[in-house]
């Protein structure tokens, strides 16, 4: 793993960029609810890469992992097929074995969908809780010191 300091974005909120195709719609033409919750986990794991902590290091090195614990989803609007939509991704809380996040989803018309996300650090192997290592536990809390203080 990089051990260079970790690039945060000013705001504390990571975006990362998908488009919609028409496998991610339901027989309405809309985006299907379920696809969220994927265009979701791969911005989560596109921002602790992008962050210098990658999901795999902390698997491969420490031999625990994230979990969602819990999931709260709202939707708002409808995205729909060609749609070029944005997931930013926020830290709002971090613990010793948990993180809270706030995921929102837009396109250029708005919010598509808003989730509160908890993750938990688990062992590899079960659901025995884990410690979130200190490097990933000092960026998240980076993350989350940025967005609360707005840039």
């Amino acid at each position: 793993m990089n051990s260079n300091p970790p690039s945060i974005p000013a705001d504390g909120r990571h975006l990362y960029a998908i488009r919609v195709y028409y496998e991610d719609t339901d027989a309405g033409g809309v985006v299907y609810h379920a696809s969220y919750l994927r265009f979701a986990e791969r911005a989560r794991t596109e921002a602790l890469r992008d962050m210098g902590i990658p999901h795999a290091a902390m698997v491969e090195q420490f031999g625990v992992m994230f979990m969602v614990r819990r999931i709260e989803i709202e939707y708002p609007r409808a995205a729909r097929p060609d749609d070029s939509l944005i997931v930013e991704t926020e830290v709002l809380d971090v613990g010793g074995a948990t993180a809270r996040l706030r995921q929102t989803i837009r396109n250029q018309d708005g919010v598509n969908a808003e989730l509160m996300v908890r993750l938990a650090c688990v062992q590899t192997g079960g659901n025995k809780p884990g410690r979130i290592p200190p490097r990933w536990r000092a960026v998240l809390g980076a993350m989350r010191d940025a967005a609360q203080n707005g840039g």
